[in-house]
């Protein structure tokens, strides 16, 4: 593995993730300091996590479908990138989304 290319991929994810986290406390603090209406920042606030949550659902579904493309591949004993192993990996990655969908249908 060539980690000379891991480490700036790293290093930039987590400047990007602390970027959002900051903007995120930052807009949650100017709401609370607004002294706007108590039922609009709960409202607010409820539906940042119900995004949350969704967000964590879908990238959970679709991972797990994705690795059971990978999973396929490696059964099937394709070592070559070929059209039908990009295939199932899209395949999959379709179906996780598809799969989020109606699970999110259900919940909301």
């Amino acid at each position: 593995m060539n980690f000379e290319i891991l480490i700036p991929i790293s290093l930039f994810l987590a400047i990007a993730y602390t970027i959002k986290a900051v903007v995120d406390a930052g807009v949650r603090r100017k709401m609370v300091d607004s002294n706007g209406s108590q039922d609009l920042v709960r409202s607010m606030l409820e539906g940042e996590e119900a995004r949350r949550r969704h967000g964590s659902l879908r990238w959970g579904v679709t991972l797990t479908l994705l690795a059971v493309g990978f999973g396929l591949v490696q059964a099937s004993g394709w070592t070559e990138i070929n059209p039908g192993v990009i295939a199932v990996l899209v395949g999959a990655t379709g179906l996780g989304n598809l799969a989020y969908y109606l699970l999110a249908r259900k919940l909301g």
